[in-house]
């Protein structure tokens, strides 16, 4: 028989077969029937970045807040997952660990102004070595569209000099204003992808 009249589809690696009927499919049809679901959760995330950048103080004490929360439920669950664990050769370095995350935690909510103005430094610190270390790697390796990563890493290294120098003032507005823009950005992500997802075409009618 000819490669013709061979009714078997030709595969190769590079191609998607996507079956009517499929889990996949059905997945995506469920997906499109609960569409605004996406679209409520992207206008709460946009309104919530939205007032964090218009207030950026207020939102760094409320990221604060969340963090030195995780840090404590952090340090809790890893102590007692150490000792549910049984007798290892990790369960006192596990134990410290804990300790150390459960310690950074009550810090934080004692003294929370003090813990924005270390991680205001450590975000500054961060930006001016990611900025230099993309300039370096922008300039050493010559890659496609190898001048987006050089101007990323100088804008990254210029804001992170704008922080340091304007520290300890810029410790009321960088955390909440990042938290901001990354709610923002998330909740348009959010909002587009629910109006993919309702754009998605119906089932067929049997």
């Amino acid at each position: 028989m000819s490669a013709a009249n061979d009714p078997s589809p030709i595969s190769s690696p590079h191609s998607v077969t996507v079956v009517p009927g499929s889990s996949l499919r059905s997945e995506f049809l469920h997906l499109r029937s609960h569409w605004w679901w996406f679209l409520l959760l992207g206008v709460l995330l946009v309104l919530c970045g939205t007032v964090a950048i218009v207030v950026p103080p207020i939102a760094t004490l409320v990221a604060v807040d969340v963090l030195a929360i995780l840090f404590l439920i952090g340090g809790v669950a890893t102590v007692v997952s150490s000792f549910w664990a049984g007798r290892w050769s990790g369960a006192l370095v596990h134990v410290l660990i804990g300790i150390l995350y459960i310690a950074i935690g009550l810090a934080m909510t004692e003294k929370p102004l003090r813990a924005t103005a270390v991680l205001t430094m450590f975000i500054a610190v961060l930006f001016m070595v990611g900025g230099a270390f993309r300039i370096f790697a922008a300039l050493s390796v010559h890659h496609p569209q190898w001048g987006w990563a050089l101007l990323n890493g100088i804008v990254t290294l210029l804001l992170g000099i704008y922080i340091f120098r304007h520290y300890p003032i810029s410790a009321l507005w960088v955390p909440g204003l990042l938290v901001g823009i990354e709610m923002l950005l998330s909740g348009w992500t959010w909002i587009m992808l629910g109006i993919a997802i309702r754009a998605l075409p119906a089932e067929p009618s049997k």
